[in-house]
Formats: structure tokens, C-alpha cells, sequence
């Protein structure tokens, strides 16, 4: 059900985050949760999967919720605490792996190619989007529920 958030107008702010318990193990599970605020309404969303990585739910947290905004001509503004994610997209590691064929400099496959294909084509959908890196666990009280969200997705798969 909508939240009522004060102070929001004509863009779109999505708070998005994932979390993995026993990452890189065998038999983990992840978990995604993201926040999106438009005209005052706040629109929560999460899931989660098993056998997976902190990464790959960091970046399907924001894949999800991009899918959820139906009007891509609004402004939109992404924020997370995933380094991975907000470096990739605000340094432009993607653009090197791009012309690299997917590898890293290490001429290693990129991983979660998968998903960055998703994330790029996404992005590139939307008229105007802007990415933003907070602080984790520094009591920014949008960012904290979309963690609580993943955490209890991952809840869930019990």
C-alpha cells in the first residue's frame, strides 16, 4: 500500500538495495527491496531468489524497480549503497566492458552480464536518470527500508 512522503513532485526517487545471506556459498539466498516516491506516494517492492549473490540482487533491485515506473519521460533518480552498481554506472566501467566484448581489464568475463545488459537497455529508456551512492547502514531512512525489505524477502523463501 502507498506511503504518504511529503515534498515530492514532478521526478521520480527510487531507493533500491539487496542483500545475500550466506553470499557465495552453496544454498544462499538473496533477497531485493526498493522504495519509489513520486507526488508524495511511496510504492515498495521486493522478492528474492536462491543460489544467487549480493551482486546480482543489488542490481536486480534496480532493474525491478525501474520496470515498475510506466512514465519514462520523468525525471528519475536511482539511489544505492552497492558500490558495484553506483560505480559502474557513474564511472563508466560498462562503456570499457562494452568495447572490451564484456571482459574486465583483467580480460576476464564481466559477471552478471546478464542483468548489466538488462540494467543498460532499461536505462536507456528512460529520458532523463541520474544514479546517486549513500553511505550503507548510515541511517538514511529511505535507503535502511529498502534493506529491511531484501532482508525480509529473504525471509520469505524459509
Amino acid at each position: 500500500m502507498p506511503l504518504p512522503v511529503s515534498g515530492m513532485k514532478e521526478r521520480i526517487i527510487i531507493y533500491c538495495d539487496g542483500a545475500c545471506s550466506n553470499n557465495q556459498q552453496p544454498q544462499n539466498r538473496g533477497g531485493w527491496g526498493a522504495v519509489l516516491l513520486y507526488k508524495g506516494l511511496a510504492k515498495e517492492i521486493s522478492g528474492a531468489e536462491r543460489n544467487t549473490s549480493n551482486n546480482r540482487m543489488e542490481l536486480l533491485a534496480c532493474i525491478r524497480a525501474l520496470e515498475e515506473v510506466r512514465n519514462r519521460s520523468l525525471p528519475v533518480e536511482v539511489y544505492t549503497d552497492s558500490a558495484y552498481l553506483a560505480n559502474c554506472l557513474l564511472q563508466g566501467w560498462y562503456r570499457r566492458w562494452q568495447r572490451n566484448g564484456w571482459q574486465t581489464a583483467a580480460k576476464k568475463p564481466v559477471e552478471n552480464k546478464d542483468l548489466w545488459l538488462r540494467l543498460l537497455a532499461l536505462k536507456d529508456e528512460f529520458a532523463s536518470i541520474t544514479f546517486h551512492k549513500v553511505a550503507g547502514h548510515s541511517h538514511i531512512e529511505l535507503n535502511e527500508r529498502a534493506d529491511r525489505l531484501a532482508r525480509e524477502a529473504i525471509q520469505e523463501l524459509d
